[in-house]
């Protein structure tokens, strides 16, 4: 279970009590702020498809990659929005350094000396129907082994293949940085 209870008691008063989480918490920034906003909500006649764009390496080894937030705050925010859950696709091309969050908890251990604390997190993603494909370009040229990569992603010829064929399925196009 990933623990964010001690993080949430770091929220600003005005965050933390104006903050709800439509489907993920866990952790305390993938929440939505309480909003009465009127413009551009919810369109029945529209499928809502995003691809997201991950390369950066994380910003540190100890904690959930802040792209990884940005994804359940993005899905977050979308069913806040108003989108029923069963006409919102998104999917995750991740490539580059990024694949540093995406190691098994052994390969993670060779590299970092601790679990990989994004593998839960890439798990409750991918449990509520998010898609994730990973570079094996990118895993070629970096030496790592497909088994290095956790079971919920799928291993992809290459992230610009992905991108394009993404595409041309109808999901837009959204990087998340880790800066």
């Amino acid at each position: 279970m990933i623990a964010s209870t001690v993080i949430a008691q770091q929220l600003p008063p005005h965050i933390k009590e104006n903050m709800t989480y439509p489907v993920f918490d866990f952790d305390p920034w993938v929440g939505v702020m309480k909003s009465k906003a009127k413009a551009l909500k919810y369109d029945k006649a529209l499928d809502y498809k995003v691809v997201i764009d991950l390369v950066d390496a994380p910003g540190g080894s100890a904690k959930i990659m802040r792209q990884i937030t940005e994804i359940a705050r993005t899905y977050n925010l979308n069913v806040a929005n108003g989108v029923p859950k069963r006409k919102l696709n998104m999917a995750v091309v991740v490539h580059g350094g990024a694949y540093r969050g995406f190691l098994t908890n052994e390969a993670y251990q060779k590299l970092y000396g601790i679990d990989n604390p994004n593998a839960e997190a890439i798990s409750i993603l991918k449990k509520e129907g998010i898609e994730f494909y990973i570079c094996k370009q990118s895993l070629s040229f970096m030496r790592i082994p497909d088994e290095d990569i956790v079971k919920e992603v799928g291993i992809a010829v290459s992230a610009k293949t992905s991108l394009i064929t993404l595409d041309q399925m109808g999901y837009s196009y959204m990087k998340i940085s880790e800066n």
